[in-house]
């Protein structure tokens, strides 16, 4: 394992600051973050003086998509994702380099120490004696079991059981021992397993008292919590504050306050970065790059693993098209990622191959689908899709070549949409293009969201695997959710068998080359099939003020040394 963690450390640790310089202040109305305000009046025996109190360090993140819970057994939205690191702990995280960094582990798991053993079968975690949540409860193993045991839940309706639907037991012999078992060796635990721990002593009398945590309050108020920082108030629609935890177990954060502000969209994200109203912004379009960089803002790409791709829905529902490989293969030749690329991305970067670009599982010899409009329209006539009315839409059996697309309301991805309607007309495919609000597209099938209940035929998004680590249960068969499973991450239904036995058998393989070599069919029958079409790479795109310093990221746990993070005198 320590062997396979270096490999993977060397290949995915890029960290890229593109530009650097100082960013100036303003812009539109906002609420202010605690702390700032004028002179504080003292009494001083019977005098009044004015005293100006110490300034709080108050560092403003602006981010794009609002949380839709903060509970992590609830959410798979990214944004939701991150935040988790500034207020809660996970056993481990990953530093810049993406190397494994112990947080509430006394060690990192090892053949070597013992914490691996029964060829990686059973995980033994040793947990730190000094941890505890934010009201003063040490954080022990009974949290970490309670954290297993609502995941797979199925009062719960959670985002996803995996991996720990593939643990045998779970045991506790003292308040620091952890002791998983899985019924076949689990390569990708340190990616997977505990990446947050939920407070047994807050929660488990909520669930006793009603049968399931989906509505509990903690999941919009965590507190407790086991991170540098806890929730201080959420102003849905508006902002977010996090104010320093005093029963914090780690070094004492520099910051006092994370202030975070919702905007509806990139606009509104590049005006507040401009002009200095925010000190950190991510999902940065390229497009946006010069503007910011012109405006003095530190741009820093940070692989991690994700790339935009369009994920085709293959449920009773989705176009009947689509089940033909010819089809989908047309779509990949009929559409042009790489102007899209050149042209809206400012060729900073290029079309995606496959999931695991960038990393040692992506097979080099492996090409982007080209643009090739006239064997585009030469498959669809193999595949018996002609235009018979002569209305300029291919149709078959009295079915018209009319696909619903779906995706988010970034600008980026609004003007992707209008280029893919604009040359799949060429070849006779008539798409139906819709926008949507991140709270409502990334929704899970028990929510009703659009992808995974199968209401588009493609969903486009950025989406990685399990970073650092290859692995991924998207494409599972057993993820695929339904109504009385509604969790399940595989919200484009699909269910190859072959390709289902070769997801599988790399999360049991330690080997590092049989693992890629098992990854590198994987990616062949992806390809070939189109079953995932990569539109660009989709690096980290961060943008900080020069207000900020000692700002590592990492790719995998952005926020890791979050308690570093400083502002500038």
């Amino acid at each position: 394992m320590k062997k396979l963690l270096r490999q993977m450390t060397v290949l995915f640790a890029i960290f890229v600051l593109i530009s650097t310089g100082l960013i100036a202040c303003g812009g539109g109305e906002v609420a202010a973050p605690e702390g700032e305000g004028g002179p504080e009046a003292v009494d001083s025996g019977g005098e009044e003086t004015a005293v100006e109190p110490a300034e709080r360090k108050v560092a403003t993140f602006v981010f794009t998509q609002e949380w839709d819970s903060l509970n992590p057994i609830y959410t798979n939205m990214w944004f939701s994702t991150i935040t988790t690191q500034i207020w809660n702990a996970a056993a481990w995280d990953f530093d810049a380099e993406n190397n494994l960094r112990p947080v509430l582990v006394s060690e990192i798991p090892t053949m070597e120490n013992g914490g691996l053993s029964d060829e990686g079968r059973v995980i033994t975690i040793n947990l730190r004696d000094d941890i505890m949540w934010s009201d003063g409860e040490p954080i022990t193993a009974e949290d970490f079991l309670f954290t297993y045991e609502m995941t797979i839940n199925p009062s719960n309706t959670v985002g996803s059981t995996y991996p720990y639907d593939l643990i045998e037991s779970v045991e506790i012999p003292d308040e620091q021992t952890v002791i998983a078992t899985f019924a076949d060796p689990f390569v990708p635990w340190a990616a997977t397993l505990w990446t947050y721990v939920l407070p047994e002593h807050t929660l488990r009398p909520v669930f006793d008292a009603e049968g399931t945590l989906d509505t509990a309050e903690w999941n919009r108020n965590p507190v407790p919590s086991a991170g540098p920082f806890v929730m201080a108030e959420w102003e849905s629609g508006s902002f977010a504050r996090f104010e320093q935890n005093p029963s914090y177990y780690g070094d004492t954060p520099n910051l006092d306050e994370i202030f975070i502000r919702f905007v509806p969209d990139d606009a509104g994200q590049i005006a507040a970065l401009r002009t200095g109203e925010a000190d950190l912004g991510t999902f940065i379009s390229y497009s946006d790059v010069p503007t910011l960089q012109d405006a003095g803002v530190n741009i820093a790409s940070v692989p991690s693993g994700y790339n935009e791709g369009w994920f085709i829905h293959f449920g009773e529902n989705a176009h009947p098209a689509l089940s033909d490989v010819k089809v989908r293969q047309a779509i990949a030749m009929g559409f042009d990622r790489f102007a899209i690329n050149e042209d809206l991305l400012l060729g900073l970067t290029e079309p995606a191959v496959t999931f695991w670009d960038n990393s040692p599982y992506a097979p080099a010899d492996l090409e982007a689908w080209p643009y090739d409009p006239e064997m585009a329209n030469a498959l669809l006539d193999e595949a018996g899709w002609v235009d018979s009315n002569g209305d300029g839409v291919r149709d078959k059996d009295g079915v018209e070549l009319v696909l619903v697309h779906g995706t988010t309301t970034r600008e980026v991805r609004a003007d992707t949409q209008a280029v893919a309607q604009q040359q799949l007309a060429e070849i006779g495919i008539k798409l139906d293009i819709q926008g949507f609000d991140s709270s409502v597209f990334f929704a899970s099938y028990g929510e009703g969201g659009p992808c995974a209940t199968g209401e588009l035929d493609i969903c486009e998004m950025s989406n990685s695997p399990s970073f650092p680590d290859p692995n991924t249960s998207r494409w599972l068969c057993s993820e695929i959710p339904n109504d009385e499973a509604p969790d399940g991450n595989n919200d484009q239904w699909l269910c190859d068998e072959e390709l289902d036995a070769l997801f599988q058998q790399q999360s049991t393989q330690v080997d590092f080359a049989e693992r890629q070599a098992t990854f590198d069919e994987i990616s062949r029958i992806m390809y070939e099939n189109v079953y995932w079409l990569g539109i660009w790479r989709d690096p980290d795109i961060w943008a900080l003020s020069g207000r900020l310093t000692d700002t590592e990221l990492s790719g995998a746990t952005p926020f890791y040394n979050i308690v570093n993070w400083d502002i500038a005198e």
